[in-house]
């Protein structure tokens, strides 16, 4: 088996809903961050064997396998195949391990993945009629975020909202509203902190004809008493605000993957080894808990333990669903999403997954630790983690 590496990684800023990129087709997203990564490497793009890109929604721009409409739109020759995977909020993550895969067997040398999504622009659909010309009206559904037409069959108590879930969790995991918002204002802090000091500059690209120089949902300003005024959104009781959930957003994500021999042809050494990678699901209502497993069978995978790991990416979907992940590997607080996570710098779904690898790889190569950890939760009862190893040591 080959050894697969992490050579780069690049994502957009990330917008809000309705925000600077709603007016940008992901399509075109997608095609910016591959083509920046073919220029700025100085790569052929026929030296590229595979596109394996992730997309959550996929029923408007996105759809006929968004990966192959961006590489030809990023001007890759028609003759690199591309494909599109669906695993939610863990698409790029799980496109990641599919190009990861394709590296360890020798199918190819050089994958490009990645993911996107357009939470502005999904639209609503409407569901075809079982017979023609009916009497009455007809409901138009939102493909922007969680369950639609689902099927009766489907058990109630898998179906409910992401945010009535992640209460059930912290009822379960016993995680405090305080410690929520505590949570989610260091979220801002770190991200704000680490786009000041300039270690977002080689993870973002600008997006030509948009004043977005930065993550839009970032709130720096943001105080504990701002958070705790925030009433609860899916329960009057609850704990869950919008505050301490991740929001809505715009964005793509794309990293470079390459096998040992790919050095020559990119002409940089790798940032890092791409050590293990696992997969978990449980009941769809716990979907916030699943990366719990999903790490320790990646960390296991990679003949490690939690007291080597330095450094964790942990997708912030809810504050309440990443500290009860973090309590259960008993792993310090501080070494996880050093630089902010979701809650402050956003979800575009498909695009999270690379998103927080490429964050994950830049920050072992910053501070010269080897071992990290990036992991996402996914809506359905789904979980993905992969381990990364630095190759290039570094250092503060």
């Amino acid at each position: 088996m080959n050894d697969a590496f992490v050579y780069d990684a690049v994502r957009t800023p990330f917008g809000r809903y309705g925000g600077a990129l709603a007016a940008v087709r992901p399509d075109d997203l997608a095609a910016l961050v591959i083509r920046t990564l073919v220029e700025r490497t100085g790569l052929e793009g026929g030296q590229v064997d595979e596109v394996v890109f992730g997309n959550a929604n996929g029923a408007g721009e996105d759809n006929r396998n968004v990966a192959r409409m961006a590489g030809l739109l990023a001007g890759l020759p028609p003759s690199v195949p591309a494909s599109t995977v669906n695993r939610l909020c863990g698409s790029s993550l799980d496109a990641t391990i599919a190009g990861a895969r394709q590296l360890t067997l020798g199918e190819s040398d050089v994958v490009l993945v990645g993911g996107v999504e357009s939470m502005s622009r999904a639209p609503w659909v409407l569901p075809k009629p079982e017979r023609p010309y009916p009497a009455g009206n007809a409901e138009l559904v939102s493909t922007a975020l969680g369950w639609r037409l689902v099927n009766a069959a489907m058990p109630t108590e898998w179906t409910v909202s992401l945010g009535e879930a992640t209460e059930q969790l912290r009822e379960r995991e016993g995680v405090a509203r305080e410690d929520q918002d505590e949570f989610a204002l260091r979220s801002h802090q770190a991200a704000a902190k680490a786009w000041d000091s300039g270690f977002y500059d080689p993870l973002v690209v600008a997006v030509p004809g948009v004043d977005l120089p930065r993550d839009e949902s970032i709130r720096p300003d943001s105080t504990l008493d701002k958070l705790a005024g925030l009433k609860p959104v899916f329960r009057k009781d609850g704990t869950v605000t919008a505050g301490n959930a991740s929001p809505l957003n715009d964005g793509a994500s794309a990293a470079l993957l390459g096998s040992a021999n790919a050095a020559r042809q990119i002409g940089t050494e790798p940032l890092a080894r791409i050590a293990a990678w696992g997969a978990f699901a449980n009941e769809p209502q716990f979907f916030g808990f699943a990366p719990v497993e999903a790490a320790n069978i990646a960390v296991r995978r990679a003949g490690i333990t939690w007291r080597e790991v330095a450094a964790v990416e942990l997708n912030e979907a809810f504050a309440a669903q990443s500290l009860a992940c973090i309590r259960a590997w008993d792993v310090d607080p501080q070494i996880v999403n050093r630089h902010g996570g979701a809650i402050s710098i956003g979800h575009p779904l498909g695009a999270s997954g690379t998103r927080i690898l490429g964050a994950l790889a830049r920050s072992l190569e910053f501070t010269g630790e080897r071992w990290g950890v990036a992991a996402i939760c996914i809506g359905v009862g789904q979980g993905l983690a992969v381990v990364l190893e630095n190759t290039r040591g570094g250092g503060a």
